[in-house]
């Protein structure tokens, strides 16, 4: 089969190879992949692989190989998935507990763009608690995460301000539900009970001076790729009690398994609640140069790469 390899080269972050198909564990089915999503973590990596990489955690597909202990979807299921690599090729084996099921009204391209943003969402909501009455901020709302989490934060009750740098994702985000949109952080006029951020360097102190006292700041990632200093004597004058948490999807406490999370996932868009955002669609022989324009941000929302047989 085909398969796409790291490179180390920026130009062209990955190339073609031929490979084995994947020997599924027995709690592994054989995906056929027709559709994945590349994330901009992902972008990080390929800039000096490690030894073995195998990118890919985001894919959509048909099941041709049922799991061997009997558990999850039989042979002929479309579903999507999250495996923990390899999701970048023709066929990838996945944790039945990292699949869901799709109906037909999902194509293979909606659905490769949910997996890590949608379960990162859903999870960021879960930590934060309770969104009915409350304000909220989203910092890096452009991206996957922020647009998932600001229309199923407003639609739980959440009073939801966003941060983002252009007109149309403001525009976008406002139309999911965003009671505001402001293209700095400074700029939000607080004080917010929770802030969602994940853009580090100065944006994460800023973030924290809106909270409301005995707010919570939870850290779920650093785009900018500049440290953040904070300064105990600013916290005096400012929000009395808060707390910052450090989040990640798939940390002790909200690891795998992501089949629940993901049939939720395509629950809420199959009900119309929820609404992928993918801002381009290619075949994956352009997955190299779609690489490079999502880590020179000329990539808003979601990128879909599709191996020519998706739906």
């Amino acid at each position: 089969m085909q398969r796409l390899i790291p490179t180390g080269d920026p130009a062209r972050p990955v190339e073609f190879t031929e490979d084995a198909q994947p020997v599924p564990a027995p709690d592994e089915a054989l995906i056929r992949v027709e559709a994945f999503a590349p994330n901009r973590g992902e972008t990080f990596l390929l800039e000096r692989p490690d030894p073995g990489l195998l990118p890919g955690k985001d894919v959509a597909g048909l099941v041709v190989q049922a799991a061997a202990d009997g558990s999850g979807p039989r042979v002929g299921t479309r579903v999507v998935g999250h495996p923990p690599r390899g999701g970048w090729a023709e066929y990838a084996a996945v944790p039945t507990h990292s699949l869901a099921e799709l109906p037909d009204s999902l194509s293979a391209i909606e659905a490769a763009a949910l997996p890590l943003a949608g379960i990162t969402a859903l999870r960021l909501l879960r930590t934060a608690g309770s969104m009915t009455g409350r304000r909220m901020l989203v910092t890096g709302a452009s991206g996957g995460v922020g647009h998932y989490v600001t229309e199923l934060a407003a639609a739980a009750g959440a009073e939801v301000t966003v941060v983002t740098a252009t007109p149309s994702r403001a525009e976008r985000l406002r139309a999911l539900g965003a009671a505001a949109a402001v293209h700095a952080v400074a700029e939000a006029r607080g004080p917010f009970d929770v802030v969602l951020e994940s853009t580090g360097g100065a944006d994460l102190s800023v973030a924290l001076s809106k909270l409301a006292a005995g707010g919570t700041l939870i850290w779920f990632g650093q785009a900018s790729r500049t440290p953040a200093t904070l300064d105990f004597f600013d916290l005096l004058n400012g929000p009395e009690g808060a707390v910052i948490r450090h989040f990640h999807y798939a940390g002790p406490n909200a690891g795998p398994p992501y089949g629940h999370d993901l049939a939720t996932l395509v629950r809420l868009v199959h009900d119309g609640r929820l609404h992928p955002e993918i801002d381009r669609t290619a075949d994956w022989a352009k997955t190299a140069e779609t690489l490079v324009d999502l880590r020179e941000r000329r990539i808003r929302g979601k990128a879909v790469l599709t191996t020519g047989v998706a739906s």
